[in-house]
């Protein structure tokens, strides 16, 4: 019989733990929190030295009980809930809720599920981290705060359904501030001129950048300015002035952190960052592996340490040499991320055995799962190779007064690329190369290419960039950018099209009134101090409740102060096209439960209701109505057309503006290519830059 109990979060690792472990041990899950701050009040005392009162969160009482009988037959139990804050603090949470205090419990962590690193962890168990324990539940608590004192302001000012937070409400005043520059900016012109020079004996062209003249660089801020220049090097004599050769490396990347990760999965794969996420956890729980049962894929996916281990670095050292080479496996030495705050106790996402390929487990798990097991696996190879090295040819190219300037880069050694290739990579021309040209060779205009252009505006932040901003800023840790993220969009705060996060009206009500009302709680120095300030708890260096005390009352007397003084603002809903056959009104979109619907704006006179059916800007081909989003019975997305069975035009796949370019008939999204629906036809073709984007 079982005389020990291991306690995790997730029962996912439950059957994958109890085969490493063995008969004397049983392995039972607490899945997640059990104890939290009660939904129907703040939860927290602040007459009494801001005391917490936790409660059983509700539906949690059978695991508990079950938990309970388990701990009376144990003689020891191990507390092995994730190797961060939060899971330290569900550990507390547990050692409370089942009594531990008189019994022999012990808290172990393990970066990755394997049995060496489960194994180890038993070997090397230890007590609580009440410093963790308190960095947490001081965030815990200072979001509360924000959260249960503003957001009923906002339902009072604004509208019902809203919300605050601490990080939340930062994020969004990121976006608003990047909407902002947006708005404001005033592109300015300026031109560029090409020259196409052929030289003797060669085939192909070279296409020369001008570049200024004798004296430097000259600004070409209109036609006018270019028309000057132009007659004098449309009849100048082009000659090579100078040829410089050189070596230049490109090093490898450090292994992924959450934050790395999601901004790369975000720009490779399409997936937000909540898809990310909830892929890597199911890598990292395991997934079932022909012939060796549930196996998990990758490390702990909460971290900002850019740390391997030792026996990580030799393993895929050892891979490396086998599969690429001596001279493509780096020196075991230790890459640095230049952070302040590094958790040292975690690692880097890695795989948790480099010798499982991508391509050997491709047949066993999802095409997401593959794609991003793919992409973590290939990171972390790269990461331990050797750099890549490259040879330079910069040439300037002398035309009367003025320069022009041509380079080439020509790859010499692929070291870490032959693996991963970084997004700056694939768009370098690395195949240019400047043969037969040196010093005073005689060079021949074919043409000059001339070209206005305008300054851009900053871009529209996407999930990933987003998350980058957080990261810079220093505003969140790697457990909190996705439901930040999450939480913005949900509360319509903020939409997203085509990637881009766009703040709607009602985000730049909150947004504005969170300025005025809580001006620290929005600034981002103010919350990336907080943060440090919530390192220095877990490092034992403050107490916890020293931040509580000082933060509170500021927040209660602003509160106060914005209760009386704020004016109310009235959002309008957004009109749709929609008359209301009941009473001849326009429809209004408004959010529910499970989405956008239409109402009648003449609640409670009307209440005419009816499914509101998103346009995707394409014409039916059958009747030339337009073809909406619909969904089936299980949930899943089609488009058809907005008279439904009446027409009776239907597609799985996203249908395209751009017609078929042999018969002009309706194409579909088929990943990155068009395809066509007639059958007859059935030609595909690439995607419209437009398109892709």
């Amino acid at each position: 019989m079982a005389n020990n109990l291991v306690i995790v979060e997730s029962p996912a690792k439950v059957k994958t733990i109890k085969k490493f472990l063995g008969s004397n041990y049983e392995v039972m899950a607490s899945q997640g929190h059990v104890r939290d701050f009660p939904k129907s009040q703040l939860g927290i005392d602040t007459d009494h030295d801001y005391e917490p009162k936790y409660i059983t969160i509700r539906g949690k009482g059978d695991i508990l009980a079950a938990l309970r009988k388990s701990v009376k037959k144990a003689d020891k139990v191990y507390l092995a809930t994730d190797p961060d804050r939060e899971g330290e603090a569900i550990s507390w949470h547990l050692v409370k809720a089942l009594n531990l205090d008189d019994k022999k419990f012990y808290r172990i962590t393990f970066n990755e599920i394997t049995k060496s690193a489960v194994k180890e962890s038993i070997k090397n168990a230890r007590g609580i981290d009440m410093d963790l324990v308190n960095a947490q539940q001081a965030r815990r608590m200072l979001d509360r705060m924000v959260g249960y004192k503003i957001s009923p302001l906002l339902w009072a000012k604004i509208k019902g359904r809203l919300s605050a937070g601490r990080v939340q409400s930062v994020a969004l005043r990121i976006i608003c501030d990047r909407e902002d520059e947006i708005n404001a900016f005033i592109p300015e012109e300026y031109w560029t001129v090409d020259a196409n020079l052929q030289v003797k004996g060669e085939k192909k062209p070279i296409v020369a950048h001008l570049i200024g003249d004798e004296n430097g660089k000259l600004p070409l801020g209109n036609a006018q300015e270019v028309k000057k220049i132009h007659d004098q090097i449309e009849k100048a004599d082009y000659r090579v002035l100078e040829v410089k050769k050189g070596v230049r490396t490109k090093k490898a990347p450090l292994p992924f952190i959450t934050s790395t990760l999601q901004q790369e999965a975000g720009k490779k794969l399409n997936f937000t960052t909540q898809k990310t996420m909830r892929i890597a956890q199911q890598l990292y729980e395991g997934v079932d592996i022909k012939g060796k049962g549930t196996v998990a894929l990758i490390s702990y996916l909460r971290t900002d340490s850019t740390r391997v281990s030792e026996e990580a670095q030799a393993m895929a050292k050892e891979f490396i040499v086998n599969a690429y080479g001596e001279d493509h496996a780096a020196k075991l030495t230790e890459k640095v991320q230049g952070k302040n705050k590094i958790q040292d106790a975690h690692e880097a996402i890695r795989p948790s055995d480099v010798n499982i390929t991508p391509a050997s487990i491709k047949d066993f798990v999802t095409k997401d799962q593959y794609r991003l097991y793919q992409l973590i696996w290939k990171r972390f190879v790269a990461s331990r190779m050797t750099d890549a090295r490259y040879e330079t040819t910069s040439v300037t190219i002398g035309a009367g007064v003025y320069r022009f300037h041509v380079g080439a880069l020509k790859l010499v050694f692929d070291g870490f690329t032959s693996v991963y290739t970084l997004e700056e990579d694939e768009k370098e021309d690395s195949n240019v190369l400047l043969n037969g040209i040196s010093k005073d060779t005689a060079l021949s205009l074919l043409s000059l290419d001339e070209k206005q252009h305008f300054t851009q505006p900053p871009a529209h932040y996407t999930e990933a960039s987003l998350v980058n901003a957080m990261e810079e800023f220093g505003i969140g840790r790697p457990s909190t950018y996705s439901p930040t993220i999450t939480t913005i969009q949900a509360r319509h705060y903020v939409t997203k099209e085509n990637k881009n996060l766009y703040v709607t009206e009602l985000g730049e009500v909150v947004n504005n009134m969170m300025k005025e009302a809580f001006p620290s709680i929005v600034d981002t120095n103010f919350t990336a101090n907080m943060e440090m300030l919530l390192d220095k708890v877990e490092d034992g260096e403050v107490d916890w409740k020293t931040i509580i005390k000082n933060f509170y009352p500021d927040l209660e007397e602003a509160v106060k102060k914005a209760e009386t003084e704020l004016e109310e603002v009235k959002i309008r809903d957004e009109e749709s096209d929609e008359i209301c056959e009941n009473c001849g009104r326009t429809m209004v979109i408004k959010y529910g439960p499970h989405g956008k619907f239409l109402a009648c704006p003449g609640f409670p006179e009307c209440r005419n209701i009816k499914p509101y059916l998103e346009k995707i800007g394409v014409a039916c081909p059958k009747c030339g109505k337009d073809i909406v989003i619909r969904m089936s019975k299980k949930g899943r997305r089609f488009y058809g057309c907005e008279s439904g069975t009446e027409c009776g035009f239907v597609s799985w796949n996203r249908p395209v503006k751009t017609p078929c370019e042999k018969c002009g008939s309706l194409m579909v999204e088929k990943g990155n290519k068009l395809q066509c629906t007639n059958e007859e036809c059935g030609h595909t073709m690439d995607k419209p830059k437009e398109e892709a984007e």
